[in-house]
């Protein structure tokens, strides 16, 4: 751990040489109760909001973000500068969530009660609640939106819902105990499994298990950049990166202590949130080097898809 503090230090002289991008992170701290707002190209927090209930799941649209409070129960729509617009207290176990703007829907996983709220995009009433399998945790949604999937955790399954109609499509048995998941630029559903250290790889369309790839210890997050996919091993600090082409392994790299939340850039570069070291990790998804390690509020998860491209007001 004290070797990643000296990278750290190191690292972020390097800051000023890393392209513009216009890219922040949302970071949810849930030991800090706080989302962290995060520049990744000045490597400066430009805010630190208050989030109580020990915040983890979060997603971001164009002009808001949400977050999830386990503790609390409370699901919260933050605009982009910090003031909180909506708010729900939920009354099961909220946890992941993923932001649908085409139908302006928030969809959160209740993993107490096996089912998923569909809530308004503006005011956080509930829409519907859907039937899912036991402890959903993971959201991802699908490039054009039309598909929304769950990991339900202990059903060792991933569910799979039309987010026009609501309707389940299909349930699909994965590895063990399913956390988080992702859909690659390509369609393809790539899903951590936290029990056998591995991911599996579905068609969405067919239901069909393409493949199962190993990885590290505890995998949890999975994004995409570069033609590979890049997966966060929580009790190995490391990052798995997989070749989309034919899914063989390509590096381990390093992370800090912990890593758990992970998104890409859309200027192709990894951030992962280091949870016990309270830092974020900035990899750059073609070299694979660590381009910057910045600073976060205490115990970063940022479970979800929690990275803004653009200018903020």
């Amino acid at each position: 751990m004290s070797r990643l503090r000296d990278l750290a230090l190191g690292l972020s002289l390097t800051l000023a040489a890393l392209p513009a991008a216009g890219e922040v992170a949302f970071v949810t701290c849930q030991n800090g109760d706080a989302v962290s707002v995060v520049d990744l190209d000045t490597g400066t927090e430009r805010a630190r909001w208050e989030v109580p209930g020990k915040p983890a799941g979060v997603a971001v649209g164009k002009d808001a973000v949400f977050t999830v409070s386990p503790d609390s129960k409370t699901v919260r729509r933050f605009s982009l500068r910090g003031e909180v617009f909506a708010s729900i207290t939920l009354d099961g176990g909220p946890i992941g969530a993923a932001y649908d703007a085409r139908h302006d829907r928030l969809f959160v996983s209740d993993w107490y009660n096996a089912r998923l709220w569909a809530l308004d995009g503006t005011t956080l009433e509930v829409q519907a609640e859907l039937p899912a399998g036991a402890a959903p945790a993971g959201l991802a949604l699908s490039q054009d939106r039309t598909l929304l999937a769950a990991a339900e955790r202990d059903a060792d399954r991933v569910s799979l819902y039309d987010t026009e109609t609501l309707a389940r499509l299909r349930s699909v048995s994965v590895g063990t105990r399913p956390f988080g998941l992702g859909f690659a630029p390509d369609g393809r559903l790539f899903i951590g499994n936290v029990g056998s250290n591995d991911v599996t790889v579905i068609d969405p369309a067919s239901g069909e298990v393409l493949a199962t790839v190993p990885v590290g210890e505890r995998p949890y997050g999975v994004a995409f950049a570069a033609g590979r996919a890049f997966v966060t091993n929580q009790y190995e600090n490391t990052l798995s990166v997989i070749a989309l082409a034919d899914l063989s392994p390509v590096a381990t790299l390093d992370t800090g202590e912990y890593p758990e939340g992970i998104a890409a850039t859309q200027d192709g570069r990894i951030a992962v949130a280091n949870w016990f070291d309270n830092t974020l990790s900035v990899i750059d998804a073609a070299s694979l080097e660590t381009v910057a390690v910045l600073e976060t509020a205490d115990g970063p998860r940022a479970f979800g898809a929690f990275l803004f491209g653009g200018d903020l007001p």
